[in-house]
């Protein structure tokens, strides 16, 4: 049995329907890798595709968005692979209603249920709720109100848009412990084969020691959200479902499937740099760069008078290539006061 799990897709992000300045935008970069994971799903067949939520990166969604990210998903349930769909906290767990989703082979966690699916002769139970806040109290009672426990299935998946002792995030690889929004791997029924999990943008799996517990699987965002993960790689999760000798079903291979990620690099500016030589200065280190490189410009110390507020949208747009991204940090922002538009 193979899943495909991929999520954190955050369609809709720097994606305008009605751009008021032509330049480079992020947002097909999301579409892209979202079509490439349907893609791969479409040529290999698995037995079942998840979602793990942040499908869109915000509420609200413009509908020529959702249909654009719809359509395709529509595109690949005709052809008999069941989707699971997992509301995350950008949607805040709600996914937008269409007649898209209107097939049987589409499966959304609106509530805490259990969808029943079978595939290559064995029957999965595929339990999960959408994100819930303040998940640490109430994670047993969302757990138990799937009826998981009730689905005669070989093979049973818990689905959730949360956050699990032990998951990793961050260039300080901070560690959730416990909290209010954490879930304890210890409340999770050993019965589960494996729990699929979402929230977390850095790919990882967490196991314990002698398989007391199912394993969780975070497979991490399709893109780069945010320069704090600009060193991680991108892409989904392809898992193998296999029995053991007595019958039981494990997780066998897991393999991780790379996406293609857009470089972030930091590009320093110091009180060395005089505001006639600025141009020069960028265009010098922006030759040195991948031409699809988003750039974030940093500064150390204050600033020679009139460089942070030279630093305009338009007057970027002019030094960097057309391919790339620039974003200014908080650093220069806060020295230019009366300058405008100060990314792109």
């Amino acid at each position: 049995m193979r899943i495909v799990l991929f999520a954190d897709t955050h369609l809709g992000f720097d994606y305008p329907l009605r751009p008021r300045v032509d330049r480079r935008r992020l947002g097909p970069d999301f579409f892209d890798n979202y079509h490439r994971v349907l893609g791969y799903a479409a040529r290999t067949r698995p037995d079942l595709v998840v979602h793990g939520g942040d499908f869109f990166f915000r509420a609200g969604v413009p509908r020529k968005i959702v249909d654009m990210t719809y359509e395709p998903l529509f595109d690949l349930v005709r052809t008999g692979i069941p989707v699971v769909l997992v509301p995350g906290n950008h949607e805040r767990s709600r996914l937008p209603q269409s007649l898209w989703l209107a097939n049987p082979n589409i499966h959304v966690f609106d509530r805490p249920r259990t969808f029943l699916i079978e595939s290559s002769g064995h029957r999965m139970a595929v339990s999960g709720f959408p994100f819930a806040r303040a998940v640490g109290d109430r994670f047993r009672a969302l757990v138990a109100e799937t009826d998981w426990a009730w689905y005669p299935a070989e093979i049973k998946l818990l689905c959730m848009r949360q956050a699990v002792d032990g998951s990793r995030v961050g260039p300080s690889d901070y560690t959730f412990r416990t909290g209010r929004d954490v879930v304890s791997k210890s409340d999770v029924p050993k019965a589960f084969t494996a729990v699929l999990a979402r929230h977390i943008h850095r790919r990882q799996v967490l196991t314990n020691v002698g398989r007391s517990q199912p394993p969780v699987i975070y497979p991490g965002s399709t893109e780069r959200t945010s320069f704090a993960e600009r060193h991680e790689p991108k892409g989904f999760f392809e898992i193998e479902l296999r029995q053991d000798d007595a019958g039981e079903w494990g997780v066998g291979r897991q393999e991780f499937h790379e996406l293609p990620a857009r470089p972030m690099v930091d590009l320093e500016i110091d009180s060395s740099v005089p505001f006639g030589d600025l141009r020069g200065y960028l265009a010098n280190r922006a030759a040195d760069l991948n031409e699809h490189t988003v750039v974030r410009l940093n500064c150390r110390g204050r600033l020679a008078p009139g460089v942070a507020a030279q630093l305009t949208a338009p007057f970027l747009r002019s030094v960097f290539p057309y391919s790339m991204n620039v974003q200014v940090s908080i650093d220069i922002y806060s020295q230019a006061p009366a300058a405008q538009e100060h990314a792109y």
